[in-house]
């Protein structure tokens, strides 16, 4: 592990020498990954991308895109685009990204089953903003907004996060 790594702990994401409070999945740590389980993935997974939303904030970084009203995530395991963003109009099940609440104005993309994915193994593995504090996800890791915002403005493509078996 190296100080640029996002390490899980029972505290929380340990990065660049700060600990942040986080949440995990309310399926808990999962080897065995499967689609709506609810789990986040046991593994080392890279940082691939950085979405955001434009109008509600300035972009956080140089490689971050800006996330359209069109712009979706398919879930829907008998797509071919499962676990890749697509746009509408899109006849499969899917996650609108430009939502009304603020969870995903900042994504960062990992690379879980992503992109060669394999249908069912579980899509969408984000780091996104909380609903509230510790408040569990879908399997994605959750953070208050400025935090989220800071790790955003130091993280780089291919940085890890790393999430050990508990």
């Amino acid at each position: 592990m190296t100080p640029r790594d996002l390490v899980l702990t029972p505290r929380g994401i340990r990065f660049l020498g700060r600990m942040f409070p986080c949440a995990i999945g309310r399926g808990s740590l999962s080897r065995t990954k499967r689609e709506g389980d609810g789990a986040t993935p046991v593994g080392a997974h890279h940082i691939v991308g950085m979405l955001y939303r434009a109008d509600r904030m300035s972009r956080p970084a140089s490689w971050a895109r800006p996330i359209g009203p069109n712009d979706l995530w398919s879930d829907d395991v008998e797509d071919t685009a499962y676990n890749h963003l697509v746009h509408t109009p899109h006849g499969y099940s899917h996650e609108k990204l430009r939502r009304p609440d603020p969870l995903y104005d900042l994504i960062l993309i990992t690379d879980w089953n992503y992109p060669d994915s394999i249908p069912g193994q579980g899509s969408a593995i984000f780091l996104h903003q909380w609903r509230r504090p510790r408040y569990p996800t879908e399997g994605c890791i959750a953070f208050r907004r400025d935090h989220l915002r800071w790790i955003a403005r130091q993280i780089s493509p291919g940085n890890r996060l790393i999430i050990p078996q508990a």
